[in-house]
């Protein structure tokens, strides 16, 4: 197993070395820095200062080397639109996007698994074609279409839920929560859907396929002929095969929602570190947009890693193959 995990660490330091290099080249073919911060009226001995002072004019290398060092660090300098810390920026504004990934997480498991299991055992009803139907919105739509349309029905028509924004914060000083109230829950309820349908349907239609495919080995059938009840079979025996392959699944479902986040945000003005990245790209501000990649990076790599080492635990024959 400590191989195993060897393998994955350094295929995980692989890919935060080239996102690394990445963003260090948002420096220097993103726009002129300078210009950003001091505008265009700004002296050419004022411009010089400022590039000496952000070390613009060494070598490449060293460039990237401080870069490196500064990352490591957690540190990505002041934005220029803000002029603030890039890192207590995103601190601010981690919290907001952690809980609604989590929110969609749980929605997007917790229905996935739950219907993709029904779908699976009664795969003939008409309420399974009807549940594999309407989840084909959860793909073909795109996310800003999903959202848009339930602010519509449910903000502006049945003014059942707020349209934008994040309300009922509860300050913990480290931690800015909104699931301790029920203007937080309100308020987060859209954006979650909008942000777990495309998941939900993923994990539901593979869930379903997994599900079809263990119903018909050998082993089911030998179950069935030792005369174990249908509940048995399906949960104690198929639903433990059927959600090994699920677990891979899970990690990418988390991480995408991660990515897919910028959009939800954006629809829903949700103020998180994807609402943040759009502005950011819309004013050129290079340190958040630097930050952000590292940042999304990061967590890739984490529950990746995580998702890895628990499907070694859980599949056997990982082990086995070496």
């Amino acid at each position: 197993m400590l191989s195993f995990i060897m393998k994955r660490l350094a295929q995980s330091l692989l890919v935060m070395a080239i996102v690394s290099a990445v963003s260090f080249s948002l420096f220097n073919f993103v726009g002129d820095p300078v210009n950003n911060m001091v505008g265009q009226d700004a002296t050419r001995e004022q411009r010089v200062e400022i590039r000496q002072q952000l070390g613009l004019d060494d070598p490449i290398p060293t460039q990237y080397t401080r870069f490196i060092g500064n990352m490591l660090k957690a540190d990505f300098g002041l934005s220029y639109r803000i002029k603030r810390p890039v890192d207590d920026l995103i601190l601010e504004r981690l919290p907001a996007t952690l809980e609604l990934v989590f929110v969609s997480a749980i929605i997007s498991l917790f229905l996935g698994i739950t219907l993709g299991i029904y779908t699976g055992i009664r795969r003939n009803s008409w309420s399974s074609r009807i549940i594999l139907s309407s989840s084909l919105a959860g793909v073909s739509l795109p996310t800003f279409v999903i959202g848009i349309a339930l602010i519509y029905l449910f903000a502006v028509h049945l003014r059942w839920l707020p349209s934008s924004g994040r309300s009922g914060t509860v300050d913990f000083g480290w931690w800015k929560t909104s699931l301790l109230t029920l203007d937080g829950w309100r308020s987060i309820v859209l954006p979650a859907v909008t942000l777990s349908l495309f998941q939900l349907t993923l994990i539901l239609r593979l869930v379903r396929a997994e599900m079809l495919e263990v119903m018909r080995t050998d082993f089911i059938k030998f179950a069935r002929a030792r005369g174990l009840t249908e509940r048995a079979i399906n949960f104690r025996h198929a639903l433990r095969n059927t959600l090994v392959p699920v677990i891979t699944i899970i990690g990418l479902n988390i991480g995408g929602l991660i990515a897919f986040s910028v959009v939800t945000e954006t629809v829903f003005q949700w103020p998180g570190t994807g609402l943040m990245f759009i502005q950011a790209v819309d004013f050129v501000d290079v340190p958040i947009m630097a930050a952000y990649l590292v940042l999304v990076a990061l967590l890739f790599v984490i529950i990746n890693l995580f998702v890895d080492i628990l499907y070694f635990v859980v599949d056997p024959r990982i082990r086995l193959g070496g």
